[in-house]
């Protein structure tokens, strides 16, 4: 284990130990607040341009497996805890956490004051950083931190997406055909999809109108995704032609896609929603859930033609708008993570918006 240090845009640094990859890695520092997924967290293509701190002291109890993982690969720049299990437990475990960090050689950090670097992200704001374990000097580190793109303007989804179409099967027989614009799409969310009869067709972010109804979907859906929605402009503009012709579903970064789509505006939350325990409530129902988060952007409530759209859901701890659905078009879209990949079940049952519009569509 080598020396390490987190330095802070700011000129705030933290100490620490790194594992066995060595070199610089720069991101956007958030924390996470959820105590267990870390394995869902690691391959959320969602944290890419990130450094994730979590807040949990203990991380790696349990090990990795070879299907919980959400992507093909871990996206974020680096992963900081107070302190890494040596001895994981559990039946499904093929391998320790340090290993599968080495082995995807992913810059760690321990032994940091986890408690102390959240507090003062909280009330900083997430901001750039540094991870290094050979650059311990103050003007070196703040000249490379100066150099690196911020989280605001950039076009992270196209990074992250698909290369080339490809098919994820129903595993009964297909009632739904659903074109999915892969912005950073999680894995739980094509099996949820699938096992709801839906066979997904995923696209790259960038494809062409024509291309996608080619499949002649019975449905659009925007993933996930990292990076400031505004930024994905080709996306926002495929979507907006499809409203009133397809239903119309998003998730987090397809949520904000579609609110810009819907001529909204989206802003950047001091330190952004990262964790699994994130109370939403159902303004049609007033129903409460726990709810997986991961954004650092927000839809503008107030941009929004409130003739045309109405909120479906806001966050309890400090109202953003968490829901969206169009009034006249089928269109719906949640900004927390359904799919619960990592954290709790509560919100399951919002694919069945989606499934019901689709239902319509093909009885019209």
């Amino acid at each position: 284990m080598k020396k390490a240090i987190l330095f802070l845009e700011d000129g705030k640094r933290f100490y620490g130990r790194s594992l066995s990859v060595a070199g610089d890695t720069i991101g956007e520092a958030v924390f996470n607040t959820a105590m267990t997924g870390y394995q869902e967290i690691l391959t959320d293509p969602s944290y890419a341009g990130q450094i994730v701190v979590m807040t949990y002291p203990l991380i790696g109890n349990y090990g990795v497996n070879a299907e919980d993982v959400e992507s093909k690969k871990i996206y974020l720049q680096g992963f900081v805890v107070k302190e890494f299990c040596r001895q994981h437990s559990n039946y499904r475990a093929n391998q320790s956490l340090i290993d599968y960090l080495d082995q995807n050689k992913i810059i760690a950090m321990e032994g940091v004051d986890t408690r102390a670097l959240t507090r003062h992200l909280r009330e900083a704001g997430a901001m750039k950083a540094i991870i290094s374990t050979a650059d311990f000097d103050e003007k070196s580190l703040q000249a490379k931190l100066a150099a690196a793109p911020s989280m605001e303007g950039s076009d992270w989804a196209s990074k992250v997406s698909t290369d080339k179409k490809y098919v994820w099967p129903s595993p009964g027989k297909p009632r739904f055909k659903v074109a999915a614009l892969d912005c950073g799409i999680k894995t739980n969310i094509l099996r949820i999809l699938g096992g709801l009869g839906c066979e997904v067709h995923v696209f790259p972010s960038k494809t062409k109108v024509e291309d996608i109804l080619a499949v002649s979907p019975d449905g659009l859906f925007l993933s996930n995704g990292p990076g400031d929605p505004a930024a994905v402009t080709e996306v926002i503009n495929t979507t907006s032609q499809f409203f009133g012709k397809l239903p119309v579903f998003g998730i987090c970064l397809g949520h904000q896609m579609i609110g810009l789509a819907l001529g909204g505006k989206t802003y950047k939350l001091k330190f952004g929603h990262h964790g699994a325990n994130h109370p939403v409530k159902d303004t049609a129902n007033g129903r409460i859930g726990i709810t997986s988060q991961n954004h650092g952007f927000c839809v503008d409530v107030q941009s929004l033609n409130a003739k045309d759209v109405e909120i479906l859901s806001v966050n309890l701890n400090d109202q953003t708008v968490e829901g969206l659905r169009h009034k006249k078009f089928p269109i719906v879209s949640f900004q927390h993570h359904p799919e619960a990949s990592p954290g709790p079940h509560d919100a399951h049952y919002l694919f069945g918006y989606f499934i019901e519009m689709m239902k319509k569509g093909k009885r019209a």
